[in-house]
């Protein structure tokens, strides 16, 4: 090989090395963009999640005072039915209309 050839052999495997980084560096560019799409997307899902979260953490309070409301107005209802059990005259058998 002359030495014009060998000049040209060490340029073309320059070449073949830059494109080479050259493709590198744009993979790695391409995979740090996806990366940083990745983690935006985590980050969304677990604000969604956190706010899903706070939402039934208030539905479960509202819905647990609502059960001490009915309950205690169960009670109330039990208690007004067992002082109105002595006087009923339907659970008593006395007729209604005394004839």
């Amino acid at each position: 090989m002359s030495h014009s050839g060998t000049a040209v052999v060490r340029l073309s495997r320059r070449s073949e090395s830059s494109d080479d980084d050259e493709k590198r560096m744009k993979r790695r560019e391409k995979n740090r963009v996806a990366a940083q799409r990745s983690r935006k997307r985590q980050t969304q899902r677990a604000d969604e999640l956190h706010e899903a979260y706070e939402c039934l953490e208030q539905q479960n309070s509202l819905l647990k005072k609502e059960v001490q409301v009915l309950l205690e107005e169960q009670k109330r209802l039990a208690e007004a039915l067992q002082s109105h059990e002595p006087l009923c005259p339907v659970l008593n058998h006395e007729p209604l209309c005394p004839v």
